[in-house]
């Protein structure tokens, strides 16, 4: 390629492929364009301390990216791990097996509990305001407890 215009192929044009492709990895979903543009910034480097040329430049970027997605697919999988997920937009499901106290005595089975900073409806027992109680289930924004 002799018509290759020298600053093609410097140390900066592969770092401003690196800032592009991690602006891509920003904007697209999952974690692909992260590994080439770590691939790129290692191209950079590497021609800034030794001078090759731009076929060994192109080899190299070219087996970085082959190399950290294969190794990102094996190290991260295919797919991530969904098993915290079962609960996340259901908070009080997270709750089960706290500890909480009651701050509006349980009369009828009914009363409210203190969780964090604030007050939850809670069904149970009849307790006395103060009393511990353990969260072993939830029924949509109630919470049912037991005593402790």
């Amino acid at each position: 390629m002799d018509g290759l215009p020298e600053w093609l192929l410097s140390p900066w044009s592969w770092l401003i492929a690196a800032a592009v492709l991690a602006g891509l990895e920003i904007l697209s979903p999952g974690a692909f364009m992260i590994w080439l543009a770590g691939a790129a910034v290692v191209t950079a480097l590497l021609a800034v301390v030794l001078p090759i040329g731009w076929q060994m430049q192109i080899l190299v970027f070219v087996l970085l990216s082959v190399g950290t997605v294969i190794w990102a697919r094996k190290r991260f999988g295919r797919y991530p791990d969904r098993a915290n997920e079962s609960s996340l937009n259901r908070r009080a499901e997270r709750l089960v097996g706290r500890t909480v106290i009651v701050v509006e005595a349980f009369a009828n089975g009914k009363g409210r509990v203190q969780v964090g900073d604030s007050p939850w409806a809670a069904i149970g027992p009849d307790l006395v305001v103060g009393a511990a109680v353990r969260i072993v289930g939830v029924d949509g924004a109630t919470l049912e407890v037991e005593a402790v």
